[in-house]
């Protein structure tokens, strides 16, 4: 057995036995706090994921573009490729017939993937050891601590993972060079030269 304090208001409670092995309530609520944070705040709202739902393919990447705030989607090839990127997910998601919970959650692990690339610059194998670790969380549990934690089945957590693989981590290099690079701009233009003879 294991010793642990807690305090009152004016003072502290004497020592309480409790048996090693199970949590105390401050444990259990630290715990809580910290499946709450896992993929929080949310990529897109109750609101825009209902409004995706709504609307056919070129819908939904005219309604991302517009929740993206991209302005310069014909001439950035940086914003064409993160559209891409969002809107394949999402269309990818609707063929997988998430609920709205699940759609948001998928739609934010997609934003924290190319977020820990681009801020973090994680490399693909840490990139892989955190999605590990997020639907570890997120995922099946074969624990069951809490069914709420548990947002998508074995089937739905693999079906992501393999998505995951053919879309962002076969590619992971290109995306790299996406955000790392530095790229000149290209002008295309004409310029007139005038030749003035003698």
């Amino acid at each position: 057995m294991a010793l642990s304090g807690g305090t009152i208001p004016g003072g502290t409670t004497p020592a309480a036995l409790t048996p090693v092995g199970t949590s105390t309530e401050s444990e259990r609520d630290d715990e809580f706090q910290e499946h709450e944070k896992i993929l929080s705040p949310d990529f897109l709202s109750v609101a825009e994921i209902t409004e995706l739902l709504a609307v056919d393919v070129d819908g939904v990447q005219r309604k991302l573009e517009t929740f993206l705030n991209f302005k310069n989607i014909k001439t950035c090839l940086k914003e064409a490729i993160l559209l891409d990127y969002y809107v394949s997910g999402f269309l990818w998601a609707r063929g997988m017939d998430f609920s709205i919970v699940q759609y948001s959650q998928f739609m934010t692990l997609l934003d924290m993937l190319l977020h820990n690339l681009k801020t973090l610059h994680m490399s693909l194998e840490d990139s892989l050891k955190w999605l590990g670790e997020v639907m570890a969380e997120i995922g099946p549990s074969h624990l069951q601590k809490n069914e709420k934690w548990n947002i998508f089945d074995i089937k739905q957590a693999n079906a992501i993972i393999d998505y995951l693989k053919i879309s962002l981590f076969q590619h992971y290099k290109l995306y790299e060079f996406l955000f790392f690079s530095t790229r000149e701009e290209i002008v295309i233009g004409t310029e007139v030269f005038y030749l003035f003879l003698p």
